[in-house]
């Protein structure tokens, strides 16, 4: 089963607000979840499906937003919020079955096989389990039932909200075949494009596609292609129960960076940031990442595995430095992104000839002297000679 929220950021805030005494529930009305717009973060999070009736999508600048809703409420997001909304169905969920497999913050699948002797008919399960989420937190989910992930992913996205919908290997034809190219779950913009030049417009095009004309456009993709266009799909459901580890911060910048000491001026405070709240954490790091957005809302990631764990600013700062230059395809950028992951306990520190390592132990002591002074008298109160324009 594909369990999904629907329109979960505005559903959640609905939630909320009307649990702090709001009197008007914001998924009925013209309402979206948007970020601030004077600071360049003014696009649509999610939207109700009165907005949606009007045509406001997902990514829509609030300023296109407003053109099509002229009595359109605004909402700020609230990640935390969000956080805690997601924990709550996770457990009501993993009251019947701990084999859950999330894939994000507002959506999972669940393995009914190993239950099912349990619970029953799996239809029935699902509309019970969509019902008791819906009384006990405010908010409904769609359910898609299958034979394999592909498919209920599929059937949980057919018609919405709060339905439940079945994709069975004997409903592929019938369901699945008539859909769009760019409804197949796997198939993005630039595929179903490609897919459609080739005058495949439908999903039963893809299935009846010959793998041999197919292979000089998608080369290894091909079968995997044609293979989901038929609901063929043999990946099992991933339910280890461990925690995911990593540290992030980005920031949308005011306006676009158009050279790299730009970008780099704006990594320096997010790196300060990240690299503080790994060593609050007693932790060392093994894999730096960047993120970098475009003007075009295009993201685009690097990253690079260390061979010596680390919690030391300016080193992390350097690396991250390196994966920038290594990324950035000139374009102006809009946001700008570091994140931490693959955490040690320990420091195990590989010396090689040209490397000092009591200079390493002196960088590190230093930045741990300078987090107390952030955190007894502000962020403010010191900054690295290095980091000061010359």
């Amino acid at each position: 089963m594909h369990i999904d929220v629907n329109n979960a950021f505005l559903s959640w805030t609905a939630v909320d607000m009307l649990s702090h005494g709001y009197k008007t529930d914001i998924r009925n009305i013209e309402a979206i979840i948007g970020g601030d717009e004077s600071m360049r973060r003014g696009i649509v999070l999610a939207k109700s499906m009165v907005a949606k009736a009007r045509g406001v999508k997902t990514a829509d600048t609030i300023k296109d937003a407003k053109r099509k809703c002229n009595n359109l409420q605004i909402f700020p997001p609230n990640h935390k919020l969000y956080q805690e909304m997601s924990n709550k169905l996770f457990k009501l969920i993993s009251n019947y079955t701990p084999d859950i497999q999330k894939l994000s913050i507002d959506e999972c699948f669940i393995d009914y096989t190993k239950v099912r002797n349990l619970y029953g008919d799996p239809i029935k399960f699902a509309y019970k389990l969509k019902h008791e989420i819906k009384t006990k937190l405010g908010f409904t989910v769609n359910i898609g039932i299958a034979n394999n992930k592909l498919c209920a992913k599929m059937a949980s996205d057919f018609t919405k909200p709060d339905r439940v919908h079945t994709l069975f290997q004997s409903e592929i034809k019938s369901k699945m075949y008539p859909l769009p190219i760019e409804s197949l779950y796997g198939v993005g913009k630039s595929t179903s494009k490609k897919l459609r030049e080739l005058n495949i417009n439908t999903i039963e095009d893809l299935a009846c596609s010959d793998v041999n004309k197919l292979y000089k456009y998608f080369k290894n993709q091909t079968e995997k292609l044609i293979d989901s266009a038929k609901g063929i799909d043999n990946s099992v459901i991933t339910f280890k129960h461990e925690v995911r580890e990593g540290i992030s911060n980005s920031t949308t910048t005011s306006c676009n960076l158009n050279n790299i000491d730009e970008i780099y001026k704006c990594l320096y405070p997010l790196v300060q940031n990240v690299t503080s709240s790994l060593r609050k954490m007693n932790k060392y790091t093994s894999l730096v990442s960047v993120t970098l957005k475009d003007k075009n809302f295009k993201t685009y990631s690097h990253q690079k595995k260390l061979k010596n764990p680390t919690s030391n600013t300016d080193e992390i700062y350097s690396i991250s430095k390196t994966l920038v230059k290594e990324l950035w395809n000139l374009e102006p950028i809009r946001l700008v992104g570091v994140s931490l992951s693959k955490f040690s306990n320990e420091l195990t520190y590989q010396v090689s000839l040209f490397e000092d390592i009591k200079n390493v132990e002196n960088n590190n002591e230093l930045d741990k002297v300078i987090d107390k002074l952030k955190d007894t008298y502000g962020t403010n109160i010191i900054t690295k000679a290095s980091e000061l324009k010359k």
